[in-house]
């Protein structure tokens, strides 16, 4: 599966459409054309016959079967500074499945012919922008027509998985070891969740490894947790309040009643752009179901009305009614530093106001007081990062489009390039200006 684990994901994970991908489907139109021209030349016996070829003086180039070249095509990526690869076993199982050639409209598959090596999932690697200076996270030799029509899935795959580890990863660091809720499930389309969801995955645990932390993955879909064997989580949503008639906590108290335990009680407070009034609100009807429950000895039950936490997710176009005007956008609209520390002051002083007996005070200020507060709408690394220099008191973060953020610093672009060929049985370098074979320590033998 990865670093972790030194295992390897295979398709039964993967599930790939592989005849569509033999036939090059999803690839390129030019890298097919070369493959269907190779494959030709091959048939034809066809051998070098150009007068302007790069081979040095010694090297001949009289009887080269072009058709049958043998290649070294390293993979890498393009990110300056720091990437958390991912990718790597869905290239793998592309290059296992998909390598050889038709006959007729029987597949031969020559995947076994190839050398391959390749770092595992989970693995980092730095760049400082030079293609001479990278380290390539997939190494192949092999006849260059049966897998010609793979640069582009495999190229796919990696870029996408490791712009979103690496972003994730950034996040989670910005976020100071608190957890980062996986939110970006309604900004792309379904199909790509599995690989979102398992790429967030594998940034968690480099950065508990990196860190010596313990956070756990919080992912918002099932399809997300495929991979790897997680499960989407969730609580309440804009539409469940409406559907309540805008009263947060009658749908909470329901919300609490029919839904297991295992799913942490977490009340979203913005429907009514008043968060310090709906969560003080909340957490009242909640504590009065519990304290009920407990004092009838049924503590278990009274368990369903403990409430975890409150969501503020304000659309930055509002100003909460509980946040006096200052007049600037930063400090007034949305989900700002000023109304997380008034939803925090309103939750730890909620139960002074409530009417309880003497002995059930001290348990409502510590319910009170043990409530989180996770904020969500527009936050990435650098708006986590102003949060944390401000020790805004935000317990959890949970993050959606900026996951996906491919611009400027987050560009993941990977390519791949051939930069020897095999020659009467020897490798001669053979790269294009500006690139060369090159090394890195850990890449392993993979076949």
């Amino acid at each position: 599966m990865s670093i972790f684990d030194g295992q390897r994901l295979d398709n039964a994970t993967f599930k790939l459409d592989i005849e569509r991908m033999r036939r090059g489907w999803y690839s390129d139109k030019y890298f097919t054309n070369i493959a269907t021209m190779l494959t030709a030349l091959a048939g034809q016996g066809y051998t070098y016959q150009g007068a302007h070829h790069k081979l040095s003086s010694q090297a001949s180039a009289e009887g080269i079967a072009v058709g049958d070249i043998e290649v070294e095509m390293q993979w890498f990526t393009r990110r300056v500074g720091t990437t958390l690869v991912v990718g790597v076993d869905k290239a793998l199982t592309m290059l296992r499945h998909c390598t050889g050639y038709y006959e007729g409209e029987k597949f031969i598959n020559t995947a076994d012919q190839l050398e391959v090596w390749a770092v595992h999932d989970g693995t980092v690697v730095i760049s400082d922008g030079d293609p001479l200076n990278i380290h390539p996270v997939i190494r192949v030799r092999g006849r260059y027509r049966d897998f010609a029509i793979l640069e582009t899935p495999t190229l796919g795959i990696l870029t996408r998985a490791s712009r979103v580890a690496t972003n994730v990863y950034e996040t989670l660091i910005a976020a100071h070891g608190k957890p980062v809720l996986f939110f970006p499930a309604r900004f792309d389309v379904h199909e790509v969740q599995a690989a979102d969801g398992y790429a967030y995955n594998i940034a968690v645990q480099r950065v508990n490894m990196d860190n010596a932390s313990t956070l756990g993955p919080f992912v918002s879909t099932d399809a997300q947790g495929d991979w790897w064997g997680g499960a989407g989580g969730g609580t309440v949503s804009h539409s469940a309040i409406a559907s309540f008639l805008g009263d947060t906590a009658a749908a909470m108290l329901a919300f609490a009643e029919v839904l297991p335990t295992s799913i942490p009680r977490i009340a979203l407070v913005d429907f009514n752009n008043d968060c310090v009034g709906d969560s003080r609100l909340v957490c009242q009807v909640m504590f009065e179901r519990y304290r009920r429950l407990c004092e009838a000895g049924n503590e278990k039950e009274a368990e369903r009305y403990r409430l975890y936490g409150v969501r503020l997710d304000t659309s930055a176009s509002l100003r909460d009614v509980s946040v006096p005007p200052l007049g600037d956008p930063a400090l007034d609209l949305g989900v700002n530093p000023r109304l997380c520390f008034l939803v925090r002051q309103g939750l730890d002083s909620a139960w002074e106001s409530w009417d309880l007996p003497e002995e059930w005070r001290e348990r409502a200020r510590e319910y009170c007081r043990n409530v989180r507060i996770v904020v969500s709408g527009g936050f990435g690394p650098e708006k986590i990062r102003r949060f944390e220099r401000l020790r805004v008191p935000v317990d959890i973060y949970a993050v959606g489009s900026a996951l996906f953020d491919n611009h400027g610093p987050t560009v993941t672009d990977y390519t791949a390039d051939v930069v020897r060929i095999k020659v009467h049985g020897e490798w001669i370098d053979m790269a294009k200006v500006g690139r060369r074979s090159q090394d890195n320590p850990d890449l392993e033998r993979v076949w």
